[in-house]
């Protein structure tokens, strides 16, 4: 621990603070949604610092300082801006070049017990009421717990009503004691559960209030606005006219006066209103005066429609980079580059800020998207099936603005009930993994991946999709593969209830489609049903005996003379009954006849029976077919809750059903949570990661290594030694005792299918020296390992490893070469709950055999999910953790034995989700 550095009125030679870590740089939203910059205090703050105190009023400084203080000794100046970041650590918040908060910590030196360090800060007059105070607490917590510091205490005026409250809303439990009109305050920073909470909402209310900001702008400045509607500009600002923006439009054209009769403007400089969103269509080359324009002018949000960015190399990734970090550093948000747009329905808001010639009516769905040309056919589409949207966002290169972002706004948004998502990448994996689960709770996430999706170094197609697909099971999305699926699952989402189990009723007057439709239900998993109160007319099929008076699995054939009457009628039995989830409807005349009276027969059947809980599908097969959504039309006339969806086929409604019946399913299962295993020392890992990395690039651990560090965890790898002679193998094996394993070391060796470099069950010495010399000889290695024999089991893989859509995956499944090349596999996102480590090993298909045979017993899965817990927790504490492999992993009726473990370390990435709040 170094003394401070000497002051301008102390001896000595000043001294150079070292450099502030880099990951204590930060951009964060405020409470009221804007960005604002967090960095480590510098010597050359000094004189902003003196103009930050100067500016503060009387009384800020008076509960800050408990005194008058007008200005900052040259001592205590120097002392503030030359910290050590470790005993004592500054952190400024910045807009611009401007100090708008200051925070700190000092260690308390003499103080008895854990490390504890005495915590202030101080906000501009004008930027107080933002939550500024609890994000500077946050982070110098973070700082602090990196430096092991376990206590905050504070000295706050009795009077200072609103320091006091920024402590106690932190989630801290706060221990006070008063002296006077001083109160001591002192708790420890461990991030409980308590806190984290906090820390989540905090960041939910900042995230969505941002997005708010810009769906629901005051004011639109398009620049670059044109007349032209072959530009973009003129694209724009066409589409906000003619959507009716309620606010003022301000176009931005220097060789203009007006734009479509509206009075233009050279810059936003000279509009003489406040700006609240800027719509940017000039070429890339121009961004530049731009964004010092909108900088200046105090714009809150950015839409940029410009393309030629990040999608052009690394020189346009350079360019994006730079100009998100200046609007952030201005306070502004950005969506895009190369953005579709944005749009809000809302009609006290009606923005249609996109390129879109085709934007859908009101409705209760959310939409989000990256690519503009996809995200026009979307809308069109969307509008082409009567589906109404509430807010419509395209992000373009998805520089700054993402789906994570989207997802906190429409989960407070109580005009949104549905979430679409067309995704290419994430911003944060870990995070939207996090936000999705807590949202889905409530409201229906549909997502369809592109190709790029799930894509690891050495794509392998199905597995990457299987990746995508377990991934998103977990945290309770639906996932698509096609838009028309995203639009299929959203029309029954959208408009009707969830089903409450997987019995089906179909109803049709087509034989032969009604067998089509059970068919497909049950190649989805769902049950057929027959309502008992049903006849059963004509169901079976020819070549079928009836076995009973309602059989199972059989339609409702009402025949090809149905009328609309006897649909009604059965129809109401149907969502009358006890033993129905669901009802999907079936339509083909035998020769034209008019749709109008059978559709009217469908709705009136669900206002028959309002409170059913059951969704009702149909499919309508005719040369005049009927729109994709039988509306129920609202007081605008638009479609409302009840419409029913109609599909082109029954295998299309039957595909809707079933996904959004394991969706339901999901929804019903209560809430897991991450439960850490006893015995884990995670601060000897912690100790151990940093010698290992000791500054580098990441490696390899040795097998030694890998086994100290799975120690630190509860993880044992079945005992071995690592040997050079024949006279060491055969000491091992004697320490070990028999009978023992001799295993070739050299990596090409070690997962042969044929163990050519493997010999088991050794019982004596002259064994033990005659299979060291094979290996040897074999393999021109002395080194070889001597392990001792596990019981038999189950031969089973547990994989950890990047991927760089979705973070840190965990992967199960059976050892063997044909169950690997069928790819049966099952993965999870870390970090895992309790409920979700044991579906990890009952998901494989071939997990069964795991669950006992006529030929082996029964083994531990209870061991196998506490180990996949152990390895959940170990990855996160410790983010430099870049891959873990066991295999095989021998799994009896008492235990899941490791015979053989890898691990790979590397540098933290930058986008994990922990510690506090910052934009990813």
């Amino acid at each position: 621990m170094t003394e401070p550095a000497p002051g301008p009125d102390t001896p000595g030679t000043p001294v150079v603070p070292p450099p502030p870590p880099q990951h204590w740089f930060a951009d964060v939203l405020a409470a009221d949604g804007g960005v604002v910059r967090l960095r480590p205090i510098t010597p050359d703050d000094a004189d902003r610092l003196q103009e930050f105190h100067a500016a503060l009023s009387d009384r800020t400084r008076y509960l800050r300082y408990f005194g008058p203080y007008p200005r900052i000794s040259p001592k205590d100046l120097y002392r503030s801006t030359h910290v050590d970041h470790h005993d004592r650590v500054g952190l400024l918040l910045v807009l611009g070049e401007a100090i708008i908060a200051v925070g700190r910590y000092e260690l308390l030196r003499d103080r008895p017990g854990p490390r504890a360090a005495e915590v202030a800060f101080v906000v501009a007059d004008e930027h107080q009421g933002r939550g500024l105070g609890s994000i500077l607490l946050e982070h110098l917590a973070g700082a602090a717990a990196e430096n092991k510091i376990e206590t905050f205490v504070a000295e706050v005026l009795a009077e200072n009503n609103v320091m006091v409250t920024v402590f106690r809303d932190a989630g801290y439990q706060v221990e006070r004691s008063r002296d006077g009109s001083v109160l001591h305050l002192e708790f420890a920073i461990d991030p409980t559960e308590a806190l984290l909470s906090v820390r989540d909402s905090r960041e939910r209310a900042s995230e969505a209030r941002s997005v708010g900001n810009l769906l629901a702008p005051g004011s639109v400045a398009v620049i670059g606005a044109t007349p032209r509607t072959g530009r973009v500009g003129g694209v724009v600002l066409a589409n906000l006219l003619a959507g009716v923006f309620q606010g003022p439009v301000f176009p931005v054209n220097p060789n203009r006066k007006s734009v479509r009769g509206v009075r233009a403007y050279p810059t936003v400089r000279d509009i003489p209103d406040e700006v609240d969103l800027a719509v940017v269509a000039v070429p890339a080359e121009a961004i530049g005066s731009v964004l010092d324009d909108c900088m200046a002018k105090g714009v809150k949000g950015l839409v940029v429609l410009t393309a030629g960015f990040g999608e052009t190399g690394a020189d346009g990734l350079a360019a994006e980079a730079e100009l998100v970090a200046a609007a952030r550093g201005h306070g502004m948000r950005v969506v895009g580059p190369s953005a579709l747009g944005i749009a809000n329905t809302d009609a006290t808001v009606s923005l249609n800020a996109t390129l879109a010639s085709m934007l859908p009516g009101r409705g209760r769905i959310g939409f989000f998207c990256q690519s503009g040309p996809l995200g026009a056919a979307i809308l069109g589409e969307a509008a082409a099936r009567n589906l109404g949207l509430s807010t419509f966002v395209s992000a373009g290169n998805r520089a700054d603005v993402s789906g994570n972002d989207l997802l906190q706004y429409w989960d407070t948004d109580s005009a949104t009930d549905v979430i679409l998502l067309y995704l290419e990448s994430f911003g944060n994996p870990r995070k939207f993994s996090r936000i999705a689960r807590r949202v889905a709770r409530t409201k229906p996430i549909v997502a369809v991946s592109s190709g790029r999706l799930g894509a690891r170094a050495q794509p392998t197609g199905d597995m990457d999709r299987s990746i995508v697909r377990d991934l998103f099971g977990q945290a309770g999305i639906v996932q698509v593969d096609s838009i028309s699926e995203l639009f299929d699952c959203a029309a029954l989402l959208g408009y009707q209830p969830l089903p409450a189990g997987p019995r089906v009723a179909v109803v049709g007057n087509s034989a032969a489609l009604n067998w089509l439709a059970v068919d497909a239900a049950r190649g989805e998993g769902l049950e057929v049903r027959r309502p008992a109160a049903l006849p059963l007319g004509s169901a079976r099929r020819p070549t079928e005996r009836a076995v009973d008076e309602h059989p199972v699995g059989e339609p409702v054939d009402l025949g090809p003379d149905a009328t609309p009457g006897a649909y009604l009628d059965a129809l109401v039995a149907a969502l009358r009954s006890d033993e129905i989830d669901a009802v999907l409807v079936v339509f083909a005349p035998p020769v034209p006849l008019p749709m109008a009276g059978f559709a009217d027969a469908i709705r009136e059947a669900a206002l028959a029976v309002p409170d059913s809980g059951k969704p009702i599908l149909t499919t309508f097969v005719a040369e005049q077919g009927i729109p994709n959504l039988l509306a129920m039309r609202g007081p605008a006339g638009t479609a409302v809750r009840g419409s029913i969806p109609s599909y082109p086929d029954p295998e299309r409604a039957a595909r809707a059903l079933a996904r959004v019946r394991r969706y339901a399913e999901w929804r019903t299962k209560p809430v897991s949570t991450v439960v850490r295993p006893a015995g884990i020392d995670a601060d000897r890992a912690k100790r151990l990661i940093d010698t290992w990395m000791g500054g580098s690039d990441g490696r390899w651990l040795t097998d030694l290594e890998a086994v100290e560090l799975l120690d630190c965890y509860g993880i044992p790898v079945v005992e071995f030694r690592e040997v050079r002679s024949a006279d060491e193998a055969v000491a091992a094996a004697e320490e070990l005792g028999y009978p023992v394993a001799a295993k070739a070391t050299g990596e090409m060796w070690r997962r042969r299918p044929d163990l050519s470099g493997v010999r088991l069950d050794l019982w004596r010495p002259e064994a033990v020296r005659q299979a060291y010399a094979h290996l040897v000889e074999l393999c021109g290695d002395p080194a070889v390992h001597i392990q001792k024999m596990a019981s038999p089991g189950v031969g089973c893989v547990l994989r950890v490893q990047d991927d760089p859509s979705f973070g840190s995956v965990i992967e199960f499944g059976l050892s063997g070469m044909i169950i690997e090349l069928l790819g049966d596999r099952a993965y999870r996102a870390l970090p895992l709950t309790a409920d979700e480590a044991t579906a990890l090993i009952d998901a494989p298909r071939a997990a069964p055999l795991l669950s006992g045979t006529p030929a082996s017993p029964r083994v531990d899965k209870a061991a196998l999910a506490e180990l996949a817990q152990r390895v959940s927790a170990l990855f996160d504490d410790l983010p430099e953790m870049r891959e873990l492999f066991f295999d095989p992993v021998l799994a009896s009726p008492n235990a899941a034995a490791i015979l053989y473990a890898r691990a790979r370390i590397g540098p933290e990435p930058s986008r994990f989700d922990g510690g506090p709040r910052r934009l990813g």
